[in-house]
């Protein structure tokens, strides 16, 4: 497997735990704490808008690259085994189904409302 390849593999498991993560949120064995990071990266992860826009140079790529996939990571990491296994089934019934992560408009609304509370933060301290 060449380094092409193996990056593509690590990007479709980055998607399908994002995905995993969404079930995850709604599952009972989930514990609080996981239930909040994950509903957190994935009302990121699934949202249209980048907290950092991509044509930002470099740093407009770094959450894509580098911050989503340690969230994803993280909040994985934090489901029990049962219930890890149980999501990324519905993950990937889900994916194979429909052929497409889903979207969230609350994540879209969330990063809206941290840019403009960075905004009005920016703001009130430049007029200070």
């Amino acid at each position: 497997m060449n380094l092409n390849d193996r990056i593509k593999s690590w990007a479709r498991r980055i998607k399908r735990d994002g995905v995993t993560l969404w079930f995850a949120a709604r599952h009972p064995g989930t514990p609080w704490h996981a239930k909040a990071l994950g509903l957190f990266v994935v009302a990121y992860a699934l949202s249209p808008i980048d907290l950092i826009p991509d044509f930002i140079p470099v740093l407009g790529y770094l959450d894509d690259v580098l911050l989503l996939p340690a969230l994803i990571w993280l909040a994985v990491k934090l489901l029990p085994a049962p219930v890890l296994a149980q999501c990324r089934a519905q993950a990937d019934a889900w994916m194979a189904e429909k052929g497409a992560k889903p979207r969230s408009l609350a994540g879209a609304a969330l990063v809206v409302m941290l840019w403009l509370a960075l905004g009005a933060a920016a703001w009130r301290w430049w007029m200070a």
